[in-house]
Order: structure tokens, then sequence, then C-alpha cells
């Protein structure tokens, strides 16, 4: 079987969807199928990271914009285009997997005659598809009706955290119990870009504490524009662990007792492995998400990032570190949350569908 996935990362879309799409990836090449991936170059992007984890990728040209996807609203067309040439060397496509706020039903339809089967991963809900699988892997109030005017009836949809696509390094922590009773190491990580730099507000919150109360681990992502600014920071400070560039950042989550954060997909890692976590919304997409899961009790969040001073996120940590019940709490609704989560549960139903009828 053949699976292609159009996918990108940049500095401004993040590298959130192109990381999932590599967990699939990883999880359908288990399966003996084939993945090639299709990426545009955008300023940020992870092609070169693709291709070392032993993908090949199909390149679409760079483009000059000044935001990704205003470029992709207006251009949607020749993406599409450009994309079926490319394909056209490959006799058989059986899957073409879309993750992409970009693309939508018009580029869809275009590529429906050189496919056999198409599935969209999505988080918004905001604009209509046409596929045979839906993916959504978030929690929100009536999930079961987001899409139902934004696709085919026929579509079979994978909706909640019981389909969250994680890594193999955060599934070998399965069943993992967290100890509330003390606060010795605090996590920040923001993700890949970290564009307004919430990396270093977090940092200064934290370094205004003693010292000796905790150990701050600070991850750096791959296309942060800020890295030698925070390393720089960081020298003054003996509590501080800067890490870049690394693959084991489930551990770093297993001996965090807090995290602090951006919504996105990492809010899934974070949530399975039971990590209490102070969040701060970095793009308008989370918005609705870190809302609804602040209101089941599963994050402190602070708001939008041009909203939430040092000081906000400093009452946060020490209300952490103060109220040991709080942590405990948000810990009991995560664990409500992964009810019904089992791994791989995406690739068996897009391998199962394979047998039937495409849209």
């Amino acid at each position: 079987m053949n699976v292609f996935i159009r996918t990108d990362a940049s500095t401004e879309i993040g590298t959130g969807h192109v990381m999932r799409c590599l967990v699939l990836a990883k999880q359908l090449q288990k399966r003996n199928v084939t993945v090639y991936f299709i990426c545009r170059k955008l300023a940020g992007n992870l092609i070169s990271y693709i291709e070392e984890q032993g993908f090949p990728v199909i390149s679409l040209q760079a483009v000059k914009s000044e935001n990704d996807y205003n470029w992709f609203e207006n251009h949607w067309k020749r993406d599409s285009d450009e994309t079926i040439a490319l394909m056209k060397p490959y006799q058989q496509i059986d899957w073409l997997i879309i993750d992409h706020y970009g693309i939508d039903i018009r580029w869809e339809k275009e590529m429906k005659p050189h496919v056999q089967r198409m599935m969209v991963i999505d988080d918004l809900a905001n604009r209509p598809h046409i596929c045979d699988l839906l993916l959504d892997q978030n929690v929100l109030p009536q999930m079961e009706q987001r899409y139902n005017h934004l696709i085919p009836k026929r579509t079979k949809q994978l909706l909640g955290i019981r389909y969250i696509l994680l890594r193999e390094e955060f599934t070998r922590y399965k069943n993992f119990n967290r100890d509330v009773t003390h606060v010795k190491n605090i996590l920040i990580s923001f993700g890949g870009a970290d564009e307004t730099n919430e990396t270093l507000k977090a940092l200064q919150a934290l370094t205004s504490f003693n010292t000796e109360l905790f150990t701050i681990h600070v991850v750096i992502g791959s296309t942060s524009p800020h890295a030698e600014t925070i390393k720089t920071y960081s020298e003054n400070y003996t509590n501080v662990k800067i890490y870049e560039n690394i693959n084991y950042i489930s551990y770093l989550m297993k001996i965090a007792d807090i995290a602090i954060g951006a919504g996105g997909s990492t809010t899934w890692e974070r949530c399975y492995m039971l990590l209490p976590t102070i969040t701060i919304e970095t793009a308008p997409n989370q918005s609705e998400i870190l809302a609804y899961l602040s209101k089941l009790g599963a994050v402190y969040h602070l708001g939008k990032s041009s909203n939430v001073s040092e000081r906000m996120i400093g009452i946060a940590v020490q209300t952490l570190m103060e109220e040991h019940q709080v942590r405990l709490n948000m810990i009991t609704v995560l664990e409500s949350l992964l009810e019904g989560f089992q791994d791989n549960l995406v690739v068996d139903e897009l391998i199962s569908f394979q047998k039937g009828e495409g849209i």
C-alpha cells in the first residue's frame, strides 16, 4: 500500500502538523506501508528532518509571502496543480492524507481523481472537506456534531482523544503513576517556533524564585528564532537546563512536576503523561480547546499570550506548588479524558477502511 502525506511546517505554521504525521507514518511503516511526504519549502520547514526519519519527501518549490496561510488561500489551485504533477510518476496512490489548515474541499476535489482514498486531519472544523476518513483528536463539547455540515455523510469520523497520535517515546510510559507530593522540576516547552518568545517570558518568571527550590528544564524548538537569547539569559542561573533538538521530551515530561506550555499537539502528550500544566494560548486555533480543558479542570489556563505577564505565570506556579490537591485534581481529570485510548487505532481504521469503497 502506498500512502502520501501532504503537510507543512514553517516558522508561522509551526511543527505540530509534521510531527503528528510522522507518528502516523512510522505506525504505517511498521505495517509494511510505503509512505511519502509532500511538503513545500517554506521558511522553517522540516523537510530535512522528515528525511532523517527515513521518509522520502517530494518537495514543492519555495514561495514568497508575508503570511503562509494567506498564500494558500490565494494560490490553492497552484498548490494542487503542482502536487498532482509531482504525484504523476507514482502509479498507485492508495491514500492521500492531508494535515494542513490551508487546504479545504477545493484542493481536495482536484486530488480526488488521482487517488483512491483521502483522509483529513483537522482541529478547527472551520471549512468543508471531501474525504473518506476525518481525524480530529481533540476534546471539545459536542464533538460528534462539529463536522455535520462540513463533510459528506459517508465520511467516517475518528473523533476525540482516544485517537491521539503519540510517538513511541510516550506510549512506553503506559500506566505511569505521578507523584504530587513535591515540585522539584518544572518544564518549559512551547513547541517548534514560539515566535513571541513565551519561553523567555516563562523563564524570567521562574528565575524570580529561589534557585534552590526547583530545576527548570527549557526545551527550545527546532525552528525557534530566539534560541540564542534564551541560552544567553540562562547562563546566569545554575538551576536552568537547556535542551535543543531532543528526542526524549517524554522523559522530561515524566520527571517534571509542572509544565508551562502552549496548546497544539503537545497538549495531548502532556495529557497522556498526566502532567499538570500552566497553558498560554499562542495561536487562535488553540483558544477553544484550551478554554474547554480549563473548564474541565485539566489545565491551569492563563489566556492569550499578549495578555499574560511574567507575574501571572509566577502566581500560577506558586499556586500549583503550594496546593498539591489542585495538581491531584488535574491528574484525575486527565485520567478520565484518556479512557478508551489505544495506540495505533488510527492505523487500524485506515487499513481496515482500505477494503471498503471510497466516497
